[in-house]
């Protein structure tokens, strides 16, 4: 029997409560949620096992069960679907809504009553207080708006007898309404709503990310014929073995092995290189990367499915889709909670009357006060204020935080790897010395090649006229400027023909010395590249460029180590003697280079078996991966690529790499305020069912003890707006 694979489109499938719900449902129908994978990021659901025992229709029919759609999923593009208004701004719209009209009843309650204690709550001991009709009528429409999204949720848990936080906050909600605390009933309602609304943006963003990847890949390819004659056509129609023509600043469709011409190739988005690359006959070249000057013709190796990129694009869809550590807490407190709540109630009002012979209205009023109490309400705000304020705070250090679970992150890592191109350096070649050689001097040497460059668009030439203006050097117009692909070009200056390029080209034109030659291959060795400048007569010198270290790398790291952190890793797809180089002079512990995508993910994993807790830090597309199956990712975010800004949890938007070790010290804090926030709430719970078991709770204290501590945690939590800055930071 054939075996085989079948995707869905789950509509509605955004965090790790719907998964754990279609874990339920289908684990039993296709032999056990091992034969289950799900894409949260892209909401697509693989079931791995035999299509013709399960059928489409079946899954569908167990997905429909749980209040979510299934359509079958090919893979292929599909037009675009417009999304309806509603379908777009619905959660947000309802969500303002609802906090208006929980203040708008507020206010008339406040009005009509001429008493605050009416307006907040209760009047006590058992005897509910009297929400005026229009007060009423303003919170049952905040409730009603605030849970829209929640309810069809609560009634499904409630049907399938699996008790969740959706369905808690239902029962919180209305039991407060029932007992006549309209206020606290809509203010709940609300609040769940905006951490819903929260969680959809953040998953949205992360979506957002596999979309600029998907953009790295051109629209056609350059097919070639036997007869030399083009043809443009989707990379998705091109075989393996075709001859593809890739003219100059174009991005390669496919991978493929070059057949013929030489040129320079930015593989930044792909490898992590910081400069570009010769290629000529018999190199290969990568899907999404960017040819040069020179035009090239390559045969096609891999399929578009298949190529470095689709795989790229295909770890950072996984990568996402896994859970962090928060997620599975927060699952595994409402698994046990929930129950375990109104268990406790159902208990008080049931067991006291039959054993005790105790008075039904007594027991059931006691059970109320602890559904009450038992509202997760002061729990449920004291995590997210302390974020928000948190998050808040930290954007104005320039941390740019996107969601709660990663500001979390910081204060436990355990390791870190750094990407070095973009990240420890600057990410650019800046020019590091000016060679002159056979009687010429530095301005004259500047002069010539900033001229020659002057009509370049390669990226060691943009350097080098930067460096020249910068030392006002004249720069002077050309004439016969011809470019020698993959090697340099020449041009004419003042009637004498000149040339610049690279070792080759200077070997080429039998103007290599010994001594020159030792130069250059101990330059190289640095980490350091070069650009060759002479005439028909002799070498004039060279300018020497390399990536620099940023200023602040040094620093942060060794205040990293300081905070416990180790080891601190160096990840680049640069070669070794470069690698080093940075390497020692950042003070990293470690360094792995010469890697590509996959084998970057493959060090952050081998780091967090290891140590459990480990951060990446990049900010090219290639480190993508590395980012999403990292405990957490860190981008830099000014200098960063889109993709990498999305696919990581926190951007440095100031690409100052202080901001890592005040992170950690920030995250520290957020957590030990979140701890006590938490203990404070539980104790205080605890504490009223033990009064409440025996009679000695009432509502209007259940509700002010409640709100009591809800206001205390959010207004501890909102220190963290005032952030403490250590004299390290800057």
């Amino acid at each position: 029997m054939h075996s085989d694979k079948m995707q869905f489109k789950i509509a509605g499938m955004d965090c790790a409560e719907e998964v754990s719900v279609l874990k339920k449902e289908l684990g039993p129908i296709v032999g056990g949620d091992g034969n289950l994978s799900f894409d949260v990021l892209n909401e697509i659901l693989t079931v791995s096992c035999c299509s013709s025992e399960v059928p489409p229709e079946t899954i569908q029919t167990a997905v429909a069960r749980t209040g979510m759609a299934a359509v079958v999923w090919r893979n292929v593009p599909e037009p675009i679907q417009k999304q309806t208004f509603f379908e777009r701004w619905g959660r947000t719209l309802l969500t303002v809504i609802s906090g208006l009209l929980t203040l708008a009843g507020f206010a008339t309650h406040l009005v009509m009553t001429q008493s605050i204690q009416e307006a907040i709550g209760s009047e006590g001991m058992g005897v509910t207080h009297q929400t005026p009709l229009p007060a009423r009528i303003l919170y049952g429409l905040g409730i009603l708006t605030g849970a829209w999204f929640v309810l069809p949720r609560a009634f499904l848990a409630l049907r399938r007898i699996q008790p969740d936080m959706n369905l808690l906050m239902t029962i919180s909600v209305v039991g407060a309404a029932a007992i006549g605390d309209w206020f606290e009933a809509s203010t709940v309602a609300f609040l769940f709503s905006v951490s819903l609304l929260l969680e959809k943006w953040s998953v949205g963003h992360a979506r957002r990310a596999v979309e600029t990847l998907l953009d790295l890949t051109p629209p056609m390819a350059r097919i070639l014929d036997s007869h030399g004659h083009q043809k443009e056509v989707a990379p998705d129609q091109v075989s393996v073995g075709s001859m593809l023509l890739v003219k100059p600043g174009e991005r390669f469709p496919l991978d493929g092995r070059v057949t013929q011409g030489n040129s320079y190739v930015n593989q930044a988005p792909m490898t992590g290189e910081s400069l570009p690359i010769a290629k000529s006959v018999g190199d290969i070249v990568f899907a999404g990367t960017i040819n040069g000057d020179g035009a090239l013709e390559i045969q096609s190796t891999k399929t578009a499915g298949t190529t470095t990129l689709a795989h790229l694009i295909h770890m950072v869809s996984e990568a996402q889709s896994r859970r962090s550590h928060s997620e599975q807490w927060v699952e595994k407190f409402a698994r046990t909670y929930t129950p375990v709540v109104l268990a406790l109630a159902l208990a008080i009002f049931i067991i006291p009357p039959i054993l005790l012979g105790g008075s039904w209205h007594d027991w059931f009023y006691r059970s109320l006060v602890l559904l009450v109490i038992a509202c997760p309400c002061a729990l449920v705000i004291s995590t997210p204020v302390s974020i928000v304020a948190a998050i808040a705070a930290a954007a104005r250090q320039g941390v740019l935080i996107k969601g709660g679970a990663f500001i979390e992150l910081p204060g436990r890592l355990k390791a870190i790897a750094f990407d070095k191109t973009g990240t420890l350096t600057h990410g650019q070649p800046s020019v590091v010395a000016v060679i002159p050689l056979n009687g010429h001097s530095d301005e004259e040497l500047l002069e010539r090649v900033s001229s020659l460059e002057s009509r370049s668009e390669h990226p060691l030439g943009k350097s080098i006229l930067t460096h020249a203006q910068a030392k006002n050097v004249q720069i002077r117009a050309v004439e016969d400027y011809q470019i020698v692909p993959g090697k340099g070009a020449t041009a004419r200056l003042d009637g004498k023909t000149f040339w610049l390029g690279s070792r080759r080209y200077l070997e080429e034109r039998g103007q290599a010395t010994d001594e020159l030659l030792v130069k250059l291959d101990t330059l190289s060795q640095q980490g350091v590249t070069f650009v060759i400048v002479g005439n028909e007569h002799h070498v004039c010198g060279y300018v020497a460029l390399a990536d620099t270290v940023r200023p602040d790398a040094l620093n942060s790291v060794q205040a990293l180590r300081d905070l416990g952190i180790a080891p601190i890793v160096m990840l680049t797809g640069d070669n070794a003697s470069t690698a080093q180089v940075i390497a020692k002079a950042v003070g990293v512990d470690e360094v792995k280079a010469d890697l590509l995508p996959a084998e970057k993910v493959s060090a952050i994993e081998s780091l967090v078996s290891e140590y459990g807790s480990v951060a990446m830090v990049g900010d090219g597309v290639n480190d993508a991966p590395a980012m999403a199956c990292s405990s957490l990712g860190i981008a830099m975010g000014a200098a960063g690529s889109d993709t990498a800004l999305e696919t990581a949890d926190i951007a440095l938007m100031s690409d100052d790499l202080s901001r890592l070790p005040w992170l950690v010290r920030h995250s520290r804090r957020t957590l030990g305020i979140i701890r006590a926030n938490i203990i404070f709430a539980l104790a205080i719970k605890i504490l009223f069912v033990v009064l409440t078991m025996f009679g000695f709770a009432s509502l209007w204290a259940a509700i002010a003890a409640d709100m009591g501590a809800s206001l205390l945690v959010i207004f501890n939590g909102l220190r963290l707006l005032n952030p403490m800055i250590d004299r390290r930071d800057h």
